[in-house]
């Protein structure tokens, strides 16, 4: 693999000699410099006497050497440029006793009013020519600093502090009308707070950004005093360091010594197995090696693989993260995991095909409404056709009944069709010291042994019995199931005792619903305007200008740039297509979720704030976290935060409704919806509502004629004159996204139905399916409440359903699939994590995205789950062991009598025998 050095290389502790110029003498050298040049030194004071200028320091005196470039008579422009003595001698003074005067009256204008003396300075020209206007500034800024160092207390212009205007009134508030917000002073009155005293808001700032506050709350303590300022500079964070630090101080998690080491026992219980698993797959492989080496098992000598802590080595066949034991060619890189190896030997490797292309056919606008298909507009395979969609120009690998391994179990190089050169075999190779997984094992399996206790309980809790608990939302209506409620717990009243509560849900598998979780944050507005306000910028270079994104249309599933301004307005009054049809827009990965942190650095550290149960959510000190548990400098998967800003539409449409179809994610995930707002539409546009039941049924119509099915199917699927089944009220203002989240056990069943009625649902260009890879993978179905029905009558399952409001956390474990519909336009923000209950779910999704073909959305491992089992069971083993060395050395200490403990549990020295202190003060005499 080609490996490029991230680090230029550096020269600046070196050091050169310079040799003299020729012809210049060593003395006239010696400390002619800038400030030289300038006429002054540190520790030097000018004395002025009969008007000839003098230099006292070091107790010599000398006259003054005139200023390079800055003679008024003589045309001696070049700066720097040495003078013979006799024409030093010849040139009269420069600075006579009326320049003097003159200058000091300039001077004097400047402190009253500085735009004076600017003015000032611009009437008097030179008739220096425009090349010169560089040596022109340098010869005044030279002029400046000289004369300003006559008036004493003198300070180079550069290096004196800009002083701000503090003049304030009798009652301590500064005499200026700027806001705070806006940065202008003539948007008529301002409210000027009475906590801080400095800061002011204009009217119409205070009724734009800060709706929900009075004016009387801005006089008592305004949005900076309140910590959720919305202006440009306080969403940057580019605030005082007290404020930064009272921010970042809520998204802290606090964890006592004693809870982490019980969690650090209760991850190894959770991990152990998958360890083992680790290792048993590496011992074998080794005693094979030593049966091909033909050595004993002590004595194989494995190579260290080539790599940097900051890159991902991925097998080349089925594209899985290796985290230690691998084959790789030594002639070409070439590298296999042990999975690969084992299924080669066992004559059915998988993982490794390209698949089959998919091709979705543009047939225009009034095809995508019920229309005949037309004359294609475009074919597509490529990027712009949608985020989900297959290449069209990949063909499938070659057999590989062709590659096969050797006798003895070792394995010769692919040919050059899959990937290799085929001219060597594949040697064992590790990439964490020899060994380690399984000295580590051991260890872990110790600490297990010697420390059994269960830091969650098994028992039931009330919320899951069929009784209704008081934390408790019901969600389903499963017979025989003691499921169906979910636990719902409100964020002002978890107290850390929930946490057992959470891990009882968790550990089954079960969503959890947080509600009212932004009541624990400082109150920062979630606005679409106010966060593309955050990195919107136009003239400072310093921030980039982004005054586009890449929106998806949910009625075709194609990508196009649209102008962010444009897309907010249609957040708030809704769109509408030419045929009347609602227009539904959702932006793709805006902002980048690797520069959420970055571009909104407030918002990040508001979102963090408010997360719940931050033991497993927080990203970087959630000590149930495995993700935080990888090293530092390696490359960590990206588990965001991540923002889905979309518009929403109370009625199910059917076909184009703004929805995240159907998939699994390979982590946990925590959702929270920071913003919703019902569109508001005008007179104009609710006439254009009338349009949509006559184009919902040429829909049901067109799919009447295309969708092969029975009478009895279509009367399901379709309804009764228009039936668009299940729909939430819109009287509730908070409601803005409705969920369905299926459980683990039923994934079968469902991946069942969806293989039987895949071509009842439509993708890009409103195409219907062709072929499904795995129906839940591949992110193309979204089940309406028709499918649902058919799915509980035919196979008995039903997901949990519930609608999301305004400041709920969705937590969703790892390999629950989940769908998501917008009721209203909403702002979601969601962040990935791995707890140690759903690592066996992790495991189950590597091995399903393995066998995916090599061009699937979903092939790659990003998540890296074994390698995150080995670290995250090092630093617990670590952390066990620590914590056990320090209550040894404190029980040594206390038999030895050195350690007295006081009644609050705190130890602390007790005085040494006097006979030391004696011994020491000897010492020191001596």
């Amino acid at each position: 693999m080609n490996h490029t050095d991230s680090e230029g290389s550096d020269d600046r502790g070196t050091k050169r000699e310079k040799k003299p110029r020729s012809g210049v003498r060593k003395e006239e050298k010696k400390g002619v410099g800038k400030r030289e040049e300038l006429g002054f030194k540190e520790g030097l004071v000018r004395k002025e006497e009969d008007g000839e200028m003098r230099m006292s320091g070091e107790g010599k005196t000398k006259p003054r050497e005139k200023e390079e470039g800055n003679d008024p008579k003589e045309g001696n422009n070049n700066v720097g440029e040495q003078e013979s003595g006799e024409t030093r001698a010849s040139r009269p003074r420069s600075c006579s006793l009326k320049a003097k005067e003159t200058i000091h009256k300039l001077f004097t204008a400047e402190e009253e009013d500085p735009m004076k003396r600017r003015m000032s300075l611009k009437r008097k020209k030179n008739n220096d020519g425009p090349d010169d206007k560089s040596k022109q500034r340098r010869r005044r800024s030279q002029s400046e600093d000289t004369d300003r160092e006559r008036r004493g207390n003198w300070q180079p212009q550069s290096l004196k502090p800009k002083t701000r205007v503090t003049t304030k009134d009798e009652n301590g508030f500064l005499e200026s009308t700027m806001c705070h917000q806006c940065q202008r002073n003539d948007k008529g009155s301002v409210v000027r707070c009475t906590n801080c005293k400095t800061k002011r808001y204009c009217e119409p700032c205070m009724k734009t950004w800060y709706p929900k506050m009075s004016f009387e709350d801005f006089a008592e303590a305004c949005p900076v005093c309140r910590l959720n300022c919305n202006c440009k500079a306080c969403l940057r964070m580019e605030v005082l360091v007290k404020d930064c630090e009272r921010i970042e101080e809520k998204s802290k998690v606090k964890i006592s010594e004693g809870q982490k080491i019980q969690y650090a026992k209760y991850i190894i219980k959770a991990l152990l197995p998958f360890l083992e698993q680790i290792n048993t797959e590496q011992v074998m492989e080794k005693e094979l090696e030593a049966k091909i080496q033909g050595v004993s098992v002590r004595d194989v000598k494995l190579e260290k693989a080539i790599f940097y802590e900051d890159e991902r080595i991925y097998c080349d066949n089925c594209q899985t993260s290796i985290a230690d034991y691998h084959r790789s060619c030594p002639l070409c890189s070439y590298d296999l995991c042990l999975g690969c190896c084992r299924e080669l030997r066992d004559g059915h490797l998988q993982g490794g095909k390209k698949g089959t292309s998919f091709r979705y056919v543009d047939y225009g606008s009034d095809y995508q409404h019920g229309g005949e298909k037309k004359g294609p507009n475009n074919q597509h395979g490529g990027k712009k056709n949608g985020p989900n969609n297959q290449s069209d120009d990949l063909e499938d690998n070659v057999s590989p009944s062709e590659w096969k391994a050797m006798e003895d179990g070792a394995i010769p190089c692919p040919p050059k069709d899959n990937g290799g050169c085929g001219k060597a075999v594949l040697k064992l190779k590790f990439l964490l010291p020899d060994e380690h997984v399984s000295k580590l094992f051991l260890e872990a399996k110790e600490i297990f042994d010697s420390h059994k206790e269960v830091v969650c309980s098994e028992e039931s809790c009330s919320c899951s019995d069929y009784i209704m608990g008081q934390n408790s939302l019901k969600a389903a209506s499963r017979e025989d199931s003691i499921d169906n409620a979910l636990y719902c717990p409100s964020a002002v009243e978890i107290k850390h005792e929930d946490l057992k509560h959470f891990q009882q849900h968790w550990s089954k598998g079960e969503p959890v619903i947080v509600t009212n979780v932004l009541e624990t944050t400082l109150g920062l507005s979630w606005d679409p305007m106010v966060m593309w306000r955050a990195f919107r910028q136009v003239k400072n270079l310093e921030h980039d200008t982004l005054l586009e994104v890449t929106a998806i249309n949910c009625l075709d599933w194609c990508e196009s740039d649209v102008n962010v301004h444009q897309f907010f307005k249609g957040y708030s009054e809704g769109q509408f297509d030419k045929d009347g049809w609602p227009e539904i827009l959702k932006l793709k990965d805006w902002p980048p979720s690797a520069l959420f942190g970055k571009k909104l650095p407030r918002h990040n550290a508001e979102f963090i704030s408010c997360l719940p149960f931050k033991e497993y959510t927080h990203p970087g000190s959630g000590y149930l976290n495995l993700a935080v548990k990888l090293p530092e400098k390696s490359l960590k998967p990206d588990m965001g935060p991540k923002t889905y800003i979309a518009y929403g539409f109370n009625e199910e449409l059917v076909r184009g409704d703004s929805v995240t179809k159907l998939h699994c994610d390979m982590s946990d995930a925590v959702n929270v919806l920071t913003h919703v707002e019902a569109v508001k539409l005008s007179e104009e546009k609710h006439k254009i509502l009338e349009k949509i039941p006559k184009l919902k049924e040429q829909h049901a119509n067109q799919d009447r004629r295309e969708i092969p099915m029975d009478a009895t199917n279509q009367k399901q699927l379709f309804g009764s004159e228009g039936d668009v089944g299940y729909n939430i009220s819109s009287d509730d203002a908070g409601s803005g996204a409705l969920w369905d989240i299926f459980r683990q056990q039923d994934v079968p069943k469902l991946e069942e139905y969806l293989k039987r009625h895949f071509n009842e649902f439509r993708h890009i260009h409103c195409n219907l399916l062709q072929e499904v890879i795995h129906p839940i993978h591949d992110q193309t179905i979204y089940l309406t409440s028709e499918h649902k029905k058919r799915l509980k009558e035919e196979y008995g399952i039903e997901p949990w359903t519930f609608v999301q409001r305004l400041g709920d956390a969705i937590f969703i474990p790892a390999g629950c699939p989940h769908q998501v519909r917008n009721l209203k336009s909403c702002i979601k923000v969601a962040l990935d994590f791995v707890s140690p209950e759903n690592v066996p779910s992790c495991f189950q999704l590597t091995k399903e995205f393995r066998l995916l073909p090599q061009n699937h959305r979903a092939k790659e491992d990003k998540l890296e789950v074994k390698k995150m089992v080995i670290h995250a069971i090092r630093e617990t083993v670590k952390d066990v062991k620590d914590s056990a060395r320090v209550k040894e050395a404190v029980k040594d200490d206390k038999d030895s009598g050195r350690v007295k403990v006081k009644d609050s549990g705190r130890a602390r020295k007790s005085p040494k025998p006097l006979i030391v202190y004696k011994r020491r003060r000897a010492q020191k005499k001596m």
